[in-house]
């Protein structure tokens, strides 16, 4: 395939499957989108509305307009903001609730930086989107929450009650251990706030994400194993042998976004030797010439092919390309992106409009049907996302019209 065919592909993909899919899931009379459709593609129009879910809905269709500039988009976009605005947001104590019911009432209370960070990505893009100086101060709003009340002199911080007293980590910890804190959340706050910076260029923004690639260099990425380790106690040792495939082609071209955001060249130079590292590790240990692996447990593989983990794939090795200039990174972007056009993309008829992609396959490309559509984690963020930077990387060459 040439950049060209893949450019076409995936904006056919984007503007015929994804954005219509997710269109029809807008929810006009209690606001936000429905919170569940399951593997036989029945949406539950009374199922419960998470919060990170509503959050990624409305930054993919801020930066669906910002790329497509379809009016409609934009609509789509402010639908998601004013459901943040009106039924996410706790106008008491502050901060975005983790999952509300399907007509705006508030579940769980409890308030997550993860959860945090991914509401300020989405007003951050919606702001860029729409101009709406209302969703920048509700940005920062939540950037002041997390610096004042969910960090620490070491990092971040993880899980809080409504008003703000540290729980447990049962949300963001997994493989059977309870984390104090998480290289997932800490990746996406970073991400966050390069959004941020990028759209308003607040220098006390852009130090807080120095401090956290410092993190990242010091404290998350393992030399010696080539990886990022997951889960840490409070003082940051790592207290689970995890690599996690999917999380670290992620972080690689997340981080050098966020350099490239910044413009800082000493960090350009600091962070490259690492994502170059984990680029070329993931390539070579998690790769199997169409897809990549899950995830490896104290020497387990997980074989499962999950959504986001192709997703971000694509994306990481178009950008290991564009840092290198190796064929291979490419070749490897582009067999992905087969894979998925083969088996994760839900190619069965009869639902009202467009198409998602199933949770995950068997390396045959077989779907677990116990896994549902759409559900409080699973959304258009990655698979949105996949899209935009595939065309906007590529549109100098392939003359796409967007």
């Amino acid at each position: 395939m040439t950049k060209l065919d893949i450019s076409l592909e995936v904006g056919n993909h984007l503007k015929e499957d994804l954005i219509p899919f997710w269109k029809s899931l807008r929810d006009n009379e209690f606001g936000g989108y429905t919170g569940w459709v399951d593997y036989d593609l029945r949406p539950d129009p009374k199922a419960v509305k998470g919060c990170i879910l509503n959050s990624r809905i409305t930054w993919f269709f801020a930066n669906a307009y910002t790329l497509l500039r379809d009016e409609s988009l934009l609509d789509e976009a402010r639908h998601g903001f004013e459901f943040l605005k009106n039924a996410c947001w706790d106008s008491i104590n502050g901060g975005v609730y983790w999952s509300v019911s399907y007509d705006g009432k508030p579940v769980e209370t409890l308030k997550h930086t993860y959860n945090q960070a991914f509401s300020i990505y989405a007003l951050s893009s919606y702001y860029e989107a729409s101009g709406d100086k209302q969703a920048l101060t509700m940005a920062y709003q939540l950037y002041d929450l997390i610096e004042g009340k969910m960090r620490d002199a070491l990092g971040y911080k993880e899980a809080f009650d409504e008003s703000f007293h540290e729980i447990d980590n049962e949300k963001l910890s997994e493989n059977g251990v309870m984390a104090s804190r998480t290289m997932n959340t800490l990746l996406h706050v970073f991400e966050a706030y390069t959004e941020l910076y990028r759209v308003d260029h607040k220098e006390e923004v852009g130090d807080k994400i120095r401090w956290m690639m410092d993190l990242i260099a010091q404290k998350v990425y393992n030399l010696r194993l080539h990886r990022q380790e997951v889960f840490f106690d409070d003082k940051w040792n790592s207290i689970i042998d995890l690599h996690s495939y999917g999380h670290d082609i992620e972080t690689a071209w997340l981080v050098d976004r966020g350099t490239a955001v910044l413009g800082d060249a000493a960090y350009e130079k600091k962070m490259a030797p690492i994502t170059q590292d984990l680029t070329n590790q993931i390539y070579h240990m998690a790769y199997n010439g169409a897809s990549l692996a899950n995830e490896c447990e104290r020497g387990v593989v997980d074989d499962w092919r999950i959504w986001w983990v192709q997703a971000e794939t694509v994306v990481g090795f178009l950008n290991g390309y564009e840092k290198s200039g190796n064929e291979k990174y490419l070749e490897a972007a582009q067999n992905v992106w087969q894979f998925i056009k083969a088996h994760l993309i839900d190619n069965r008829t009869g639902y009202q409009a467009g198409r998602e992609w199933y949770w995950r396959v068997q390396t045959d490309g077989t779907p677990d049907k116990a896994k549902p559509i759409v559900e409080p984690w699973k959304c258009p963020y990655h698979n949105g996302r996949m899209c935009f930077e595939v065309i906007k990387r590529l549109s100098a060459e392939a003359s796409i019209a967007v």
